[in-house]
């Protein structure tokens, strides 16, 4: 479990539930563990633009990314993964963890949380807390002092 995160959770009051269970690296391992938590079963993708701006974009674990869309919305090209190592270095985050969450460990303006709009109005949403061994079940009011407590950039999109 990601103990920084959960202290930064406490701090800033943030209230979530934690859904301890088997590590799970893709929305399709994961489709039986959503029957259990309740609300918007979501994923985060790490990106990297042509000009190494990466983005953190949290979305409903079904919805497939419109990477065309969304390349025109931020005004970018080229969008792609970042790698494992970029990943690591820039939210200390591996693969099959990425995370809204990784957003405590943005350290420089060069990553952006990107929200879907429709993670953004459910009532529940559950993300990983940095760790895929586990989901953290989160109330809309909570996951708003998330967003406000962050000082990077970020920001709400229709993806």
């Amino acid at each position: 479990m990601d103990t920084q995160l959960l202290s930064y959770l406490d701090k800033n009051n943030i209230r979530y539930k934690i859904h301890v269970h088997p590590a799970v690296f893709t929305v399709y391992e994961s489709k039986e563990l959503k029957q259990k938590i309740p609300g918007l079963h979501c994923k985060t993708l790490f990106l990297k633009d042509e000009n190494g701006m990466f983005y953190l974009v949290g979305m409903p674990a079904e919805k497939r990314l419109n990477i065309k869309k969304l390349e025109k919305y931020l005004g970018v090209k080229k969008l792609r993964f970042g790698s494992e190592g970029e990943l690591k270095r820039e939210v200390n985050l591996e693969p099959g963890s990425v995370s809204i969450f990784g957003a405590i460990y943005i350290k420089d303006k060069n990553i952006k949380l990107v929200i879907d709009k429709e993670v953004w109005d459910a009532e529940i949403t559950g993300f990983h807390p940095n760790f895929n061994t586990a989901t953290l079940e989160i109330k809309h009011e909570d996951l708003k002092k998330f967003y406000d407590s962050l000082s990077c950039e970020k920001e709400i999109v229709v993806l």
